[in-house]
Formats: C-alpha cells, structure tokens, sequence
C-alpha cells in the first residue's frame, strides 16, 4: 500500500500490518505455502467472530467504523498488546477504550522507586475507587499510611467518616466538595456504574455530608492546587499537590504535594527522619 493509500485509510494500514506480523503456525492454523505473511482476513474474521466481508471492508475502509465490541474482538483477535488495543480504539473509533477498573491494582517496583525518589514530598498512587495502594516515607510519615488498614487507606473514607483526618482540614467543607466532585469524575471515567458501586453505598448511608454532596452530581478533576493539613507533631503544614496518570494504566493516578516552603520541607524531613 502505498503512502497517499495509508494516509487515507489509517486504519486499514495498521489492521494489514498487524495481522501481517501473525504466525499462522503458531495459532494452529497450519504451516502450508502463503502468498503473503501473517493471517488472512478470513482468519482474523474467524478469530473476531465477524464476517470475512465486514473485516476486508474495515481494511478497504469502505465499512464504516465499527462497535467497541467489535473493535475490542478483532484486536484479540491480532492479540494486541495495550498500547496496540489503545492504537487502534483511535484510529478506529478516535477515542481509546474503555478503562478497566481493577478493584486491586498491583504496583510495579519502577513506580514505587518513583515515589520513594522524593524524600520530603508525600507521594501515593491512588485508584479510581480512591485507594492508596503505594506509597513513600513522607506520605506514611505525613498522612500516616503506614499504620493504617486497607480499608481506612480510602481517602474518601479518611474525608468523611474519621473524626482526626476530618479536624486536620484547614476548610473541610472545601475539601469534601472537592474530593466528591473529583471522585464522580474518576469512577465515570473507569467505567464504573457510580450509583451502585458498594463503596458509594456505603459512604452514603454512614455519611450525611457525602450523601448530600453525592445528590449535587458536581464532578471535577483532581488536577493542582494548595492544601494545608495540621499534623499532631509538625503542626500546620502547607502542600503544593499535583496530580498524574499512570501511562499504560488508566485505572492508577499518582499524587504528589510538595512542601510549600522550605519550612514546611524541614518539617516534613524531621518526621520521616525522626
């Protein structure tokens, strides 16, 4: 195919390409001569489940774009990889496919050298549900991650059902609209079904103040701002947070508050230090 044909039919381009790279040997479909490397359309088809028609139509780019199903079905059928599946969702669709929410999200020992790399900044990784599942020294000694079970890692759970982390906040009812708002945003954004997500539930029947929030429907992203947070030893601290996604995991965001003075750092550094 030639490059003005590529540019024109993009998606066609890469779907060739990509089967073009199959060993039919490998996936048992016999050893027998080729005209061509990698699968045949029909093959591909088979394996997705559609027609041979349709797909030949998808390389021909005379059919339209397809489903996110069916999107999702032919790139098993390639067995591509994420960065792959996510290459074709928007070439094919112009938007990347639904995020998985994974309710337990396992941290690569590379993201947890990257929190540890900031000594004096409390740093975690968070989920769509609002769990800390990594952290550093700072944030343990900070938000006191550490000591805490699973379940009280919640941030949302920490905001509005514990009396100490709730008396922390300089302006909690500024926190809480801000945290509901930007927790709407990440479940949606998942994939999540928001209204009957247990840990919703639960928040609403043992939070009046959540309840209300949640009824307003206000969304938000987390994004960059100040805080500051009164703790037992050091005081008033005073944060410049940030936050990041994850590449490759959508379902993961990290969060970074950096000292806002020199002061604040010192602190921070006496209580991981300490």
């Amino acid at each position: 195919m030639d490059g003005a044909t590529s540019r024109d039919n993009p998606l066609g381009s890469y779907l060739k390409d990509r089967r073009a790279r199959l060993d039919p040997a490998a996936l048992g479909l016999g050893s027998t001569r080729r005209r061509t490397p990698g699968l045949r359309r029909e093959e591909v088809a088979q394996r997705a489940s559609i027609s041979t028609t349709w797909y030949t139509w998808l390389e021909q780019g005379r059919g339209g774009a397809p489903s996110a199903e069916v999107a999702g079905r032919i790139a098993r059928a390639l067995m591509l990889t994420g960065a792959e599946r996510e290459h074709l969702f928007l070439l094919a669709l112009g938007r990347p496919p639904a995020p998985h929410h994974a309710p337990h999200a396992a941290i690569s020992p590379r993201i947890q050298r990257v929190l540890d790399a900031l000594p004096a900044s409390p740093a975690f990784i968070k989920t769509a549900s609002w769990d800390v599942v990594a952290w550093n020294g700072a944030a343990a000694a900070v938000f006191g991650y550490d000591s805490a079970t699973p379940e009280q890692r919640n941030i949302l759970r920490r905001i509005f059902c514990d009396p100490a982390t709730r008396a922390a906040q300089r302006d909690w009812d500024s926190v809480a609209r801000f945290v509901v708002a930007a927790f709407r945003a990440d479940m949606t954004r998942a994939g999540v079904d928001v209204q009957s997500d247990p840990l919703v539930r639960e928040l609403r029947q043992r939070s009046p103040d959540f309840d209300a929030l949640w009824q307003s429907r206000d969304v938000g992203t987390y994004g960059e701002g100040t805080k500051q947070l009164h703790h037992p030893v050091a005081g008033w601290l005073a944060l410049e947070y940030s936050s990041f996604a994850v590449d490759a995991r959508p379902d993961l965001s990290m969060v970074v508050y950096n000292p806002a003075t020199p002061d604040d750092a010192a602190r921070i550094t006496a209580l991981v230090t300490g």
